[in-house]
């Protein structure tokens, strides 16, 4: 089968064969948004057309590209969901060849009083084929799962069964106080990078372990600076153990259950460090495992057969 990460920024594929394991790879920064509404299947083959040969040859995606900005909407699939049930409901853009895997759905409780908000929706798409990856490389059955990134994603698995997650806008929030508040005008340019300041992030992580919430905390990054105790260098790091750490303190994990770290190894290793800090032990998963997650779907389609 071909395996296919179609994200917003970025496009890349993998050959498997038939135990799973990867023969090729192939990548272009062509995610969807820089990818024309009537243009998807042109860049899919100019990409992957050779794989696409043999008659039976099955492509399955993850990722963006199921969006309504990608290249045909596949509706998302309700919580709990399995490998079987991701499977069950694929988007077929050519029929028993090229399928969207969909996202997932699931409803958080809101205001009994407000019938508009009885229910508040959360959703991801491309975590879903991850964690399955993730449940398939570590055995687990039941774990929390964390996936850093612009919009941070926790699940809960029971039984391989993804039964509910929550989201935070962690990154986004991060680089709009960084870079578009007023704190912004506190800490050093962007292009001035520094090395990691383990300490000053962990002074963050720690003050928001505290409680008192971000809306508090953050304005200690200016107040630091103006009576000079915390030289500006090393507030970006400080900022940062704030909004992990206030993300890290809202969801308390509970420290009974395996915890999986997913995503980019700089960024789980923040988190793994702001969860250490809050005595929860997490394991950072090494490589892609977006493709060992898209197998197991594939697995459930011979299955079905």
């Amino acid at each position: 089968m071909i395996a296919i990460d179609w994200g917003t920024s970025a496009l890349r594929g993998a050959l498997l064969d038939r135990q799973g394991g990867v023969l090729q790879e192939r990548s272009a920064p062509l995610g969807i948004l820089h990818v024309p509404p009537d243009g998807f299947e042109a860049v899919f083959n100019d990409l992957f057309g050779d794989w696409m040969r043999p008659p039976s040859q099955v492509a399955l995606m993850a990722g963006m590209v199921g969006s309504q900005q990608g290249w045909q909407e596949a509706p998302y699939c309700p919580c709990p969901a399995n490998a079987q049930d991701i499977a069950g409901a694929l988007r077929w853009v050519q029929p028993g060849r090229i399928a969207i895997v969909p996202g997932l759905s699931c409803q958080h409780a809101g205001l009994a009083d407000a019938p508009e908000l009885a229910q508040v929706p959360d959703v991801m798409r491309g975590e879903e084929t991850q964690i399955l990856g993730a449940l398939a490389a570590t055995g687990l059955k039941d774990a929390t799962l964390v996936l850093p990134g612009t919009h941070s994603k926790w699940a809960r698995v029971r039984a391989q069964r993804i039964e509910a997650f929550t989201s935070y806008m962690t990154g986004e929030v991060y680089q709009l106080l960084r870079q578009h508040s007023l704190l912004a005008r506190t800490l050093p340019p962007l292009d001035d990078a520094t090395a990691a300041d383990d300490e000053a992030f962990e002074w963050g992580v720690q003050r928001a372990l505290q409680g008192g919430g971000l809306l508090h905390t953050a304005f200690s990054v200016r107040t630091l600076s103006l009576f000079r105790q915390v030289p500006a260098q090393r507030l970006p790091e400080y900022l940062s153990g704030l909004v992990i750490g206030e993300e890290v303190r809202q969801h308390a994990p509970d420290p009974a259950t395996p915890v999986l770290l997913v995503g980019a190894p700089a960024l789980t290793a923040r988190y793994q460090r702001a969860l250490a800090l809050a005595g929860v032990q997490a394991r950072p998963l090494e490589g892609s495992v977006t493709w060992a997650g898209l197998w197991q779907i594939a697995r459930e389609l011979d299955m079905n057969a």
